[in-house]
């Protein structure tokens, strides 16, 4: 089945000549040729309709305070410092009288631990999410409270901003042990700062306080709000991926009882999401802030089938990762969540008469999931401690559930000695899937669009789980894009990929950059949006082969200045010294006159001390200082480097060019576990050769770099350590053709992610097309970012005439255009 979607989000048709361009944003001066030539006759990879996903983490308040449509903040009071140092029990409410939270027998029930106890004549009034809850004129809000009285009570519920009530007060009759009462507003005119407030004429103990939405998506109960969801929806992506990421391999692995005394940072398991609201388990989130688990797994995969997604769950495999890495030694522990995940598998796709069928069946969802693909674990950056265990998930799944395929992965990067390692253990015990992530510059995308060309045709396959460029600009978008055309042309190694973050609220931001971005009355596609959105609905059936010319280009050597930096350490530097090819003196730096040659461009606090350069702010990031001349090249450079006190090890730059743009040798970092060259282009870093290591407090290390050409040699304390040549061009001008067999057409995507338009002769090897074609395209200025208030990257149609099987057409500047082209 295609998964192509013509029209959607698209705007009125323009006439246009095949030589013709739509009017580009970008300012593009003089224009490039290029060639594009296609061989319709030959057979590429089959493309799945599961190729483009989403991977949904609750972060950046994506779930509370986001995609899950409750309105009231805290609604159980069960905030604790456990999930913010600034939380109270009482965050989100205010009190006019008397009120207290309570934690003893009188609670709801023993996974709802806490309650309001609200004193006679006392209320207590919701601030929601943002600048307060969202309701609109004429629209219907749903009220509900569990509340006990056992002398009874009236409970009054209003809600009202600053001008006044928003909706007629609600009466509340209570009386007795804990039950659920319910009311019903209807918003008089629509604010966004409004206040829900529950008073009480007597004593009464309060629990789950609510208020949604009558009209979430699809409008289901316990529901979605609706824009965000329909965001989703109008991607049409083929997998859902939930729940994390780091909510999945860190914490404890303990479930939340009294055995394990309650505990509140917890890695994310299914089976405390599952059931009726009031009784799912609160936890700590890992980004800082409680989640309520209201959104949870039968609501995830509610919303994969709701828009014709396949489900994938994420397990923990019991090593920690996101920085905490450690594994787990429990046995039994490790067992009874092998069983969970067998259990979950039985939850999605078993009988309504099974053990947790019945459960599903009982949420109002008798038929199953169809649940296909699972993945244990994420990012662990213990590969072999992670494998042991993935093995013996592995092998229970496979023993119970044979057709369900189970996902490895590679841990946080891209490369380096964790990658390579976890993917010789994958490829020697024949994983189906293997998870690869990396946040990296768009100059690293640009140059990388090649990187599974090379991949094993008969190995795991890939599962791109997570990337993104490392910003919102227009700029990220375009080589995003210009990935994109690589992973499709890959299509039989790169089975399932993914963006990430999928959402922001913009008013609790923990991870840039993110593909949907919102507040409590609005939402908006970033230009990462539109790319992701174009690529998913007109993905293709099947790879056309093609090739298209490249952007001539002269790669000189690598020039620059040089840095010296640290980062959450304090550390001194001495002896700088930067010598010509041939020996002749470009600088030398014993800073017994000082530091006046260096100039000071991030943070911290530098000063020369007993003859050396130190910064001693040891929680201060990126402190650079830099010297010399930006146009050196083919230099050796020198410098002695002492830690004084840390979390990390030293930072020696080299081929600076300003502030965004340089190379530096990371020596200790990621918390002192390993070293790595990294680059920054653009203020975005990628990572070019990594290996593990730390470095020792007090220790002088003399570090030399040599950089010859575009070839860097890096040596420590005279031994080297490593080698890399930098000499993979930049392209910005990429290119796939895929075909639709429900349409017949050809469709030919092009990224022209430069200040130059293209002017490109296309070549469709002879294939009989009509002279009329769709183009749909996405032109915006490098630097242009989509708001709220005003999104200059938006999709433009129009018609193409002239469509021959040899013809040119002109792709504006900083532009992605497909070309729907329909064979006769």
């Amino acid at each position: 089945m295609s998964r192509t979607r013509l029209g959607l989000g698209l705007s009125a048709t323009a006439l246009l000549t095949a030589t013709a361009v739509l009017p580009a944003p970008a300012h593009a001066a003089t224009v490039a040729d290029y060639t594009i030539t296609v061989d319709p006759t030959a057979r590429g990879a089959a493309i799945d309709d599961t190729m483009y996903g989403v991977f949904f983490e609750d972060i950046n308040r994506a779930a509370d305070g986001g995609l899950y449509a409750e309105l009231v903040q805290n609604r159980s009071f069960e905030y604790s410092t456990a999930d913010n140092r600034s939380y109270t029990p009482l965050t989100a409410w205010t009190v006019d009288g008397t009120a207290r939270v309570m934690d003893d027998d009188g609670r709801l029930n023993d996974r709802n631990r806490s309650y309001l106890s609200l004193g006679a004549g006392s209320s207590v009034t919701n601030a929601g999410y943002n600048t307060g809850i969202r309701v609109e004129a004429g629209k219907t809000y749903d009220f509900s409270v569990w509340a006990r009285a056992a002398g009874g009570t009236t409970l009054t519920v209003g809600l009202r901003d600053a001008a006044g009530p928003l909706a007629a007060t609600r009466e509340v009759a209570v009386r007795g042990g804990w039950t659920k009462y319910t009311a019903t507003f209807t918003a008089r005119r629509t604010s966004s700062y409004g206040r829900l407030t529950v008073a009480s004429s007597a004593d009464a103990a309060l629990d789950m306080v609510s208020l949604f939405p009558r009209d979430t998506y699809r409008h289901e109960p316990n529901g979605l709000r609706k824009d965000l969801a329909e965001k989703i929806e109008a991607l049409h992506p083929g997998f859902v991926r939930f729940p994390g990421g780091c909510l999945v391999n860190t914490g404890s692995m303990q479930d939340y009882s009294a055995a394990s005394g309650w505990q509140r940072a917890r890695a994310y398991q299914w089976k405390d999401t599952i059931g009726p609201v009031e009784q799912r388990a609160t936890n700590a989130n890992f980004w800082g802030y409680n989640q309520s688990y209201g959104l949870g797994y039968y609501e995830y995969f509610r919303l994969a089938e709701d828009i014709g997604a396949m489900p994938l769950p994420v397990v923990p495999a019991l090593v920690t990762g996101c920085g905490q890495n450690k594994a787990v030694t429990d046995d039994a522990l490790l067992e009874r969540h092998i069983q969970d995940t067998l259990d979950l598998i039985e939850f999605a796709n078993g009988p309504a008469t099974s053990t947790w069928g019945k459960v599903r069946a009982a949420m109002g969802h008798p038929k199953p999931f169809h649940l296909t693909h699972i993945e244990v674990g994420n990012e662990e950056n213990l590969p072999d401690e992670f494998f042991a265990r993935f093995q013996r998930f592995r092998a229970a799944i496979q023993a119970k559930y044979p057709d369900v395929k189970v996902i490895s992965n590679s841990g946080p990067d891209d490369s380096g000695t964790t990658f390579d390692t976890a993917w010789k253990l994958n490829r020697e015990a024949g994983v189906d899937l293997v998870d690869e992530h990396y946040y990296n510059s768009p100059q690293w995308f640009l140059q990388n669009n090649d990187r599974y060309d090379s991949y094993d045709r008969s190995g795991p396959k890939v599962f791109l789980g997570e990337y993104a460029s490392q910003g919102n600009a227009w700029s990220n978008a375009l080589s995003e894009a210009a990935y994109m055309t690589g992973l499709e042309r890959n299509a039989d190694v790169v089975k399932l990929a993914s963006y990430a973050p999928l959402f922001a609220n913009e008013d609790y931001v923990q991870w840039r950059p993110d593909l949907v971005w919102f507040n409590n009355h609005a939402s908006w596609g970033s230009a990462n949006y539109e790319v992701q959105k174009l690529f998913m609905n007109n993905t293709g059936d099947r790879v056309v082969p093609s090739r298209a010319s490249g952007t001539p280009s002269v790669s000189g050597p690598i020039t620059g200045a040089i840095g010296l930096s640290t980062w959450a350490t304090s550390a001194a530097y001495d002896d700088v010294s930067v010598t010509a090819a041939d020996g002749t003196a470009l600088f030398g730096d014993d800073f017994s006159a000082g530091a006046s040659r260096w100039t000071h461009t991030g943070g911290g606090s530098w000063s020369v001390q007993d003859g050396q350069y130190v910064q001693t702010d040891a929680t201060a990031e990126n402190t650079m200082v830099q010297a010399g001349d930006p146009a050196w090249h083919d230099y050796d450079l020198h410098v002695k480097a002492t830690k004084k006190s840390g979390k990390e090890g030293f930072l020696v730059a080299f081929g600076v060019k300003d502030t965004g743009n340089y190379y530096w040798w990371n020596l200790g970092g990621w918390n002192n576990t390993q070293s790595a060259v990294e680059q920054a282009a653009d203020g975005g870093k990628s990572t070019l050769l990594a290996k593990a290591g730390s470095i020792e407090t007090g220790r002088a290390y003399d570090i030399d770099i040599k950089v010859r050409g575009r070839q860097v040699t890096l040596f420590l304390d005279g031994q080297q350590w490593g080698s890399f040549t930098d000499d993979k061009p930049a392209e910005p001008f990429r290119q796939v053709v895929t075909r639709d067999q429900a349409t017949g057409e050809l469709i030919v995507k092009v990224v022209n992610a430069q200040d130059t338009a293209a002017r490109t002769a296309i070549d469709l090897g002879g294939a009989k097309v009509a002279s009329r074609a769709t183009a749909t395209t996405l032109a915006a200025a490098a630097d242009a970012v989509n708001s709220e208030t005003n999104t200059p990257v938006t999709p433009v149609t129009s018609t193409v005439t002239g469509v021959a099987p040899r013809f040119t057409y002109t792709f504006p500047a900083n532009s992605v255009t497909f070309l729907r082209i329909r064979q006769r």
